[in-house]
């Protein structure tokens, strides 16, 4: 797809928001919440079947990715919530009011926190391939993570001057790999039904996301372990918007347990535990994940 269009929004705060759309003009908005680390860059594997739906793709670079401003509370106060917040301020300024969203790995709390923050706004939200809360109740959150993420939770955990020394060291090499490097170095987070996805297409697009999210350097990476490791700042039990949690049973990134969790604590939620599919290979489900989104919606 060639009809892409970025625009900077201002946030209330005087931040600069990087904004990526597609899709007929007047059709109904998917704000997509792009994973950790990843900022928004052209995803056809998204945008075609949503066009085809009618959706209009709304993708935000969060806060510290591409040429999205940092978030100067990012090390200390900043919530998911916030991020729900940001949502918003794009939705205003391309004059939006409703919208349905989808969030990816990382991005999975964003897009329960439009379902939280902005339910008069928000029509429905799905969390495909999602992270529990850190405060998740009776969860062991590295509990079958691949050693890549355990180390990056143990370095979270140690503070943000451990994460950025973490980060500089070990994630670094992912922000500036290309399509042919982008599965090596995710190294142990990728089962096997995921490395035979990272081909083609998808591994262009995973390494394009992952260069740009590098833009600044690790500061978006840092801030969004940063953010999304304290408390959410909203009630999941509290969520009244329809919602739907996806994941794939081979996963090593996010374990499905994190899914089993969700699912038992947001109201209401449709799961879609696959089998046999992993964190990456289930983007290749995306017509699946809008069809169930839209029918949330009611559309």
């Amino acid at each position: 797809m060639t009809d892409h269009e970025t625009h900077l929004v201002d946030a209330p705060d005087g931040r600069t928001l990087e904004v990526l759309t597609t899709g007929p003009a007047d059709g109904l908005p998917l704000v997509f919440h792009h994973g950790t680390p990843q900022a928004a860059v052209p995803f056809g594997i998204l945008e075609r079947p949503a066009t085809e739906r009618g959706l209009r793709t709304i993708a935000v670079s969060r806060p510290g990715y591409g040429r999205s401003t940092p978030r100067p509370d990012a090390a200390t106060t900043a919530t998911v919530a916030d991020d729900a917040r940001d949502t918003a301020a794009v939705l205003d300024a391309l004059g939006h009011d409703s919208f349905v969203t989808l969030g990816w790995s990382g991005g999975g709390p964003r897009a329960l926190a439009c379902a939280a923050v902005l339910p008069h706004r928000c029509l429905a939200a799905t969390s495909g391939v999602g992270i529990a809360p850190p405060d998740a109740d009776g969860l062991d959150l590295t509990a079958g993570m691949g050693p890549e993420n355990v180390a990056e939770y143990a370095a979270v955990a140690a503070g943000p001057e451990a994460l950025t020394a973490f980060l500089t060291e070990h994630g670094t090499p992912v922000l500036s790999a290309d399509a042919d490097d982008i599965a090596r170095e995710l190294g142990g987070l990728l089962p096997p039904v995921d490395v035979a996805a990272m081909t083609g297409e998808l591994a262009a697009y995973l390494a394009a996301a992952s260069r740009h999210a590098g833009a600044q350097g690790i500061v978006g990476w840092r801030d969004d372990d940063l953010t999304h490791s304290r408390p959410w700042g909203f009630d999941l039990g509290a969520i009244e918007v329809p919602t739907a949690v996806w994941q794939g049973t081979e996963d090593l990134m996010v374990p499905i347990a994190h899914a089993r969790w969700l699912a038992a604590h947001v109201a209401g939620t449709r799961a879609h535990l696959v089998e046999g599919e992993g964190h990456v290979s289930l983007l290749m489900r995306m017509g699946d994940v809008l069809d169930d989104l839209l029918a949330l919606a009611g559309r």
